[in-house]
């Protein structure tokens, strides 16, 4: 029985020819990310937010009155509440504020609670509430400040671990590719306006894992052939690196997309956020590690001496001593 070889032995793609275009594209794709999450801000759950949210289901309508319930809810006095489809059309999530001395009293925001099911069951009878959280200004705050922390500490100590196993230059573009990665998955929230959460949080903590996963494999080649081929042309030595780990790096996206993609299809809508941006961080992973990571190390300067050690000074008087017998 033959194995099935998604990627033949003998592939010899020119990756890097494409290297100018591509990062301007990509460039323009962070550029484009950063001012849909500065310009339309992010959707934050309850989490980050702050307030009480209440997923309900209409059991009898095919379809949530958002426009209605938003009417409705704003004559309660509790700000402006967010009102979206969460799921199936009629499902919604409703989220209000609350102050904090009220959302830390778990008797008072239950009292808030039951008076918006009842007043949304004064002009629907089939609404039911399926769940309600509810968190103080102060812990989202908390939890923020936290979240943030942990991303840029994750992107350090990558970069960090990078440049320690290889050289300062692998470092940088192993930064640079996580920036990349973790700024689309953003702008795709800004973009869809989907919830963020902590799960989110979660998806794209598990975007840099798998964006340094494939990033350290192709690097972890061309270091191997800068050692084997100090002849080479740069260029070509980075292109024969990609194609010599692309079977592996196929497969590995394929096996994980096709894990994903059902849960992507057919999994519990409080998921979906989560498991969406996973879904494209594998797609951009595996674009960075080869657009992104493999080409800057040609405009930062590395060459086949990267990885050859500085003669010693013992080392270079023998070395002269051997030439002048």
């Amino acid at each position: 029985m033959r194995l099935l070889k998604l990627v033949p032995d003998d592939t010899n793609i020119r990756f890097l020819r494409l290297r100018v275009p591509f990062y301007i594209f990509s460039c323009l794709l962070i550029v484009g990310a950063w001012a849909l999450i500065l310009g339309k801000g992010l959707n934050f759950g309850v989490d980050f937010a702050g307030g009480m949210e209440l997923r309900a289901t209409f059991t009898e309508s095919s379809e949530a009155p958002i426009g209605e319930i938003r009417d409705r809810l704003g004559n309660l006095g509790y700000g402006t509440p967010v009102v979206q489809q969460f799921g199936d059309p009629n499902q919604v999530s409703i989220r209000v504020q609350l102050p904090d001395e009220v959302a830390q009293d778990k008797e008072a925001a239950q009292v808030i609670a039951n008076r918006i099911v009842e007043e949304m069951k004064q002009g629907h009878p089939d609404f039911r509430l399926d769940g309600n959280d509810n968190v103080s200004g102060k812990v989202s705050d908390e939890f923020r400040g936290d979240a943030v922390l942990a991303l840029v500490l994750a992107m350090l100590g990558v970069a960090l671990y990078i440049w320690v196993r290889f050289e300062w230059q692998f470092g940088v573009g192993g930064l640079f590719a996580l920036f990349h990665d973790v700024s689309l998955a953003l702008g795709m929230f800004a973009l869809f306006e989907m919830e963020f959460s902590l799960q989110s949080i979660a998806a794209i903590l598990a975007i840099i894992g798998y964006s340094l996963n494939d990033t350290i494999v192709v690097y972890d080649r061309i270091r191997e052939n800068l050692k084997k081929y100090r002849k080479m042309p740069l260029v070509e030595l980075l292109d024969l690196s990609v194609n010599e780990t692309l079977a592996r790096t196929v497969m590995t996206s394929l096996t994980l997309g096709v894990a994903l993609l059902p849960l992507l299809l057919f999994g519990p809508a409080s998921l979906f956020s989560m498991i969406a941006a996973i879904f494209l961080g594998l797609v951009v992973g595996t674009y960075s590690s080869v657009y992104m990571a493999a080409p800057i190390l040609i405009w930062l300067g590395v060459n086949s001496d990267s990885f050859v050690p500085d003669e010693t000074a013992t080392e270079a008087q023998e070395k002269a001593a051997r030439q002048l017998s």
